[in-house]
């Protein structure tokens, strides 16, 4: 029987994918799908918005198909070494761009057993891309959104997160992508930090604002993002109040809550021993973990356990994080002032021997050089960039002030430092 290979990655399914599926029908045989994993398709662009099962089911049900298969990576060769298809059928879109060399792998694999590619015209007037641009505009829901941090974590190498303090810095973190090597390369989530909120309002990072204060700027970044949010919970509180913070969050759509394991009135970790920081007991910080985790309606929410042993000089760090895994937390956050990646390096050759080890995250704030690849190297899941956008902003500010005051006027500062009026104007959805 003639046995015809169609790679595709289905999440928005379109006429273009139908038509694929058609074509292979006019020739007749079986027609197998290699249905890219949720990994192999973030390797090149984003996240699908459905999960590979989903879409299995989906495709399953298209008239003519026999079989739908993993196809674990971009790279066909590994399935058509096992199937040894007769024929690959793609849209005539991948002649050029990012798969060109895919599709010149396929064609010089198959010419080993005499197959063939056959290019199928590019359906016209609509695309993938189209589809997922109009998604972002229509927005997300709180249970998709909460549970696609997991999602990332299984399929990218390292989950990109940066701070936002207020909607505006919610819609840069949304928005905001770089071309590198023929691959879009975007944040993947967003932090919603104590500290650049604290600050945002001018006031002390001491946990001076309270939960209900803060959920209300969280709400202005809910409003116009569609990523996954982790919240910096400080140290959660008392359990009474934990419970109910973690219950208004999954309520919401954040994805995760990170809480670190110290005591007393707040001071900002960077400070370490030169201000009085008291760290909690393991006892009494599992009890918090364990009381978050019963208060969870759905597995799709994280609580993270935040390590303070590294900056506060003490060497329980491993035991610790034994503990708080064995306690419920669903990943490890592990903290350091040090300048240097080595005392995290130090700690991860430990952990990562753990037999039931969870997704360990950074934040190198302190260590700023240490490069995502070295973080991937060390099998570190996630990097928080923790409060870059509100630093930039200030100076910015202050320059602007400065060169109206210096020039009696505004033109200098609006050519050099602003962007124009109307570029704030069409900035927001709908203005």
């Amino acid at each position: 029987m003639t046995t015809i290979y169609i790679g595709m990655s289905a999440d928005l399914l379109h006429p273009g994918h139908l038509n694929i599926i058609n074509e292979a029908r006019k020739i007749g045989g079986e027609i197998i799908v290699g249905l890219l994993t949720d990994k192999a398709i973030a390797s090149y662009k984003r996240l699908p918005y459905m999960d590979f099962e989903q879409r299995k089911i989906v495709i399953e049900n298209i008239k003519g198909v026999s079989k739908v298969i993993p196809q674990e990576t971009l790279d066909y060769v590994p399935n058509l070494l096992k199937i040894k298809p007769d024929y690959v059928l793609h849209g005539d879109d991948w002649k050029t761009g990012v798969q060109a060399s895919v599709r010149q792998r396929i064609v010089d694999t198959l010419a080993q057993w005499g197959g063939k590619v056959i290019d199928i015209p590019y359906t016209k007037g609509i695309s993938s891309t189209q589809l997922n641009a109009v998604l972002k505009e229509i927005g997300t829901t709180p249970e998709i959104r909460c549970k696609r941090l997991r999602r990332l974590i299984d399929s990218m190498p390292i989950v990109k997160v940066l701070e936002a303090h207020n909607g505006l810095s919610g819609l840069i973190v949304e928005n905001c992508f770089v071309k590198q090597d023929n691959k879009k390369r975007e944040f993947d989530a967003i932090w919603i930090s104590s500290l650049t909120q604290s600050a945002a309002k001018a006031k002390p990072d001491i946990g001076y604002l309270d939960t209900v204060s803060r959920l209300e700027g969280l709400n202005d970044i809910l409003d116009v993002t569609t990523k996954p949010i982790i919240y910096d919970a400080d140290n959660g509180g008392p359990c009474e109040h934990f419970a109910f913070t973690v219950k208004s969050l999954e309520r919401l759509g954040v994805s995760a809550v990170i809480i670190e394991d110290k005591i007393g009135l707040k001071k900002n970790s960077l400070f370490g021993t030169e201000v009085e920081q008291q760290q909690d007991s393991i006892e009494d910080f599992c009890e918090k973990i364990k009381t978050g985790k019963k208060s969870q309606v759905t597995d799709n929410f994280m609580i993270i356990a935040r390590i303070e042993s590294l900056i506060l000089e003490k060497n329980d760090a491993i035991e610790r994080a034994k503990a708080y895994i064995s306690a419920g937390a669903d990943a490890i956050m592990i903290h350091s002032r040090s300048k240097s990646f080595d005392e995290i390096k130090e700690f991860l050759k430990e952990y990562n021997k753990f037999e039931n080890r969870k997704p360990i995250v950074v934040v190198p704030s302190s260590y700023c050089q240490v490069s995502e690849e070295e973080l991937i190297e060390n099998q570190v899941n996630i990097v928080i960039y923790a409060n870059h956008l509100l630093r930039a902003a200030y100076p910015s500010m202050v320059k602007t002030a400065k060169s109206i005051l210096e020039n009696h006027r505004s033109y200098e500062a609006s050519n050099e430092f602003c962007m124009s009026i109307n570029d704030i104007i069409t900035l927001i959805p709908g203005g």
